[in-house]
């Protein structure tokens, strides 16, 4: 019930959004095959990354942005093959705070009425949220995969939305 009521209030969101106000979709990958070097989505982020991809059905997603690494690749590749757009990636040098940065820069750079989707890491995705103006970021667990921070950009002050998607993560 409440991951319908989470889908239907982020699908108001994101198809009644005002004019030129720009939306960011922020999520952590997937679920990974191992916790080792850089590995592919275990089955349940493959299945995760399509539940993002039918999250976001109807946003007109113009803009996907990842790091380099296959498992923020492969959340992300459903959505894009989806809008039919080609995912963008941000290198992770500099460290976090660096990244988050260049991520939040790149994601301004899109249209003012565009959706973009951004898939980072635990470690990454409320730096990015915060360097977009969400005033109260918050950062997944490291068995956390089913946060999605939702932030309206272009009125007077930024808009942000925690919710959630897809099969619930359990608590560590």
């Amino acid at each position: 019930m409440i991951r319908t009521l989470t889908a239907a209030t982020l699908s108001l969101l994101l198809t009644a959004s005002p004019a030129l106000a720009q939306t960011v979709v922020i999520v952590r990958h997937g679920e990974k095959a191992s916790p080792n070097g850089d590995p592919d989505l275990s089955e349940a982020g493959q299945a995760r990354a399509r539940a993002l991809a039918a999250s976001l059905a109807g946003a007109r997603v113009s803009v996907v942005l990842a790091t380099p690494l296959k498992r923020t690749q492969q959340t992300g590749q459903p959505t894009a093959d989806a809008a039919g757009v080609k995912i963008q990636p941000v290198a992770l040098d500099g460290g976090g705070a660096a990244h988050a940065q260049r991520v939040a820069d790149e994601a301004r750079k899109a249209p003012k009425d565009a959706t973009v989707l951004i898939v980072g890491h635990s470690n990454t995705v409320a730096d990015i949220a915060k360097a977009l103006g969400d005033p109260a970021p918050k950062a997944p667990t490291d068995c956390e995969y089913d946060q999605m921070t939702v932030i309206q950009l272009g009125g007077a002050a930024p808009r942000a939305l925690h919710s959630r998607y897809g099969v619930p993560t359990a608590a560590c």
